[in-house]
């Protein structure tokens, strides 16, 4: 029973998922949609661009400030896991 119910929710999804883009593709009200949205679908990938590239940078100054932490303490870096850098992980 479980089987059919995964099956229906997956063909009524699918069948809802291909109505959807029936309607952008081939209805002039669905064109119109996409014109409006391709804007902000371009915005949004800017942003999202944007933000990846601050994060990137939030991570790079952070693991400089963990470096220069541990050089100020006296620390010695943390050993690798598998040195020589041949090795891999077991699993």
């Amino acid at each position: 029973m479980p089987y059919n119910s995964q099956a229906m929710w997956a063909a009524l999804a699918g069948a809802a998922i291909g109505g959807f883009a029936g309607y952008l593709l081939f209805t002039d009200e669905g064109r119109a949609l996409r014109r409006k949205l391709e804007p902000a679908l371009d915005d949004f990938t800017h942003e999202l661009q944007a933000f990846r590239h601050t994060v990137e940078r939030a991570a790079g100054v952070a693991s400089e400030g963990w470096k220069l932490l541990n050089e100020a303490l006296g620390d010695a870096p943390a050993p690798t896991r598998f040195p020589g850098g041949r090795q891999t992980a077991p699993f």
